[in-house]
């Protein structure tokens, strides 16, 4: 069979077949001195809200990531340079690197916090710098980032490296913790944490509504995601059509990690397609990552592309795609959907 052809058919079987969960091992960080940690935190802090690290000045990290919006923008999809937009949505950083790190970006091409939190610095959409070497130069050329560095990494003894900016930008993303939650003090054995419309909506969350298969509830201080992927029906009608060249062609180029990331940000067609620009398996097209809902009711809009711009409209897309799934209506009421709005506010 041709390559032409042999493409449509697993793209259909892709397309019609259960969505597959794809789980990534967290990776290990060394965790250095509390006095040195403490140092390299100030830095990747400095780092984040410095818009000198953008290709024309104006853009922070904390452009994107607002920290009076959960660490989120409440855009549909993120705003860079000179007015460029994105193809994604930004997700929230508040304990993005709680538990098992699994993978970052919605399509999971990174797997290390320290590599992912370089990707904007270097994508032309995002901050728009030109590569690795521009960066160091513009933070080598500040005299007191400099003197931090030296400060944060005291045992170096050679010139400034990206790895070195990774690690300082990650420590600072780790240190976003949510603020606790109803539901934290409700799993710690306060029953009253939860009113009794939230307690419906757990109990919904957990059974009926099926949401806890993939926003799982497991530990102390659930994450609420499995770390994996799946499909959500947002995105890939615009797309069918052209599928067969769209895969062909990220197959030809086979990208890897920022490469990625720099792709998917300037083509809307391309970014739709999801775990498959990282694994180029057909049965990854249209799978993304599932994210955690910590925050969820601060962080609209949702989806990949931010398509569904409020936590209601959220609730009846996901009962309605769970039951196309699931091949039967789940038939939540009104009052049983305003419950689940009401737990998920509790998070």
């Amino acid at each position: 069979m041709p390559r032409r052809g042999w493409m449509l058919v697993v793209v259909a079987a892709a397309l019609t077949g259960v969505a597959v969960a794809v789980v990534m091992h967290p990776v290990a960080h060394a965790s250095p001195d509390p006095a040195v940690l403490a140092r390299r935190i100030a830095l990747g802090k400095q780092l984040f809200n410095d818009p000198s690290l953008s290709a024309d000045g104006t853009v922070r990290c904390a452009s994107c990531h607002i920290p009076e919006r959960s660490y989120a923008d409440r855009r549909p999809v993120a705003i860079g340079v000179h007015g460029h937009t994105g193809t994604r949505n930004t997700p929230s950083l508040l304990n993005v690197a709680a538990g098992s790190e699994s993978s970052f970006f919605w399509d999971g091409r990174r797997t290390a916090l320290e590599q992912a939190v370089l990707d904007p610095l270097t994508n032309p959409v995002e901050m728009g710098l030109h590569d690795h070497a521009q960066l160091l130069q513009r933070i080598t050329r500040n005299p007191a980032y400099r003197a931090a560095f030296a400060q944060a990494f005291p045992d170096r003894s050679d010139s400034l490296t990206p790895s070195e900016v990774g690690t300082t930008l990650a420590a600072y993303v780790r240190s976003l913790k949510q603020p606790d939650s109803p539901f934290d003090r409700y799993q710690r054995g306060d029953r009253a944490a939860l009113n009794p419309r939230a307690q419906l909506g757990l109990a919904l969350f957990q059974g009926k509504a099926g949401c806890a298969e993939c926003h799982r509830l497991d530990g102390a201080s659930s994450a609420l995601t499995d770390h994996a992927y799946h499909r959500s029906g947002v995105g890939l009608d615009g797309i069918t059509a052209n599928l067969p060249a769209l895969t062909e062609g990220v197959i030809a180029r086979s990208l890897q990690g920022s490469a990625i990331g720099d792709r998917v940000a300037t083509h809307v067609d391309e970014a739709q397609l999801g775990r498959f620009n990282v694994t180029l398996d057909p049965a990854d097209i249209g799978l993304f990552r599932t994210p955690s809902l910590r925050g969820v009711s601060r962080t609209a809009p949702y989806m990949h592309d931010g398509s569904v711009p409020t936590l209601d409209e959220a609730i009846d897309r996901e009962v309605y795609y769970r039951s196309l799934q699931a091949g039967y209506p789940l038939n939540l009421s009104v009052e049983e959907r305003q419950d689940l709005k009401a737990f998920l506010e509790a998070l």
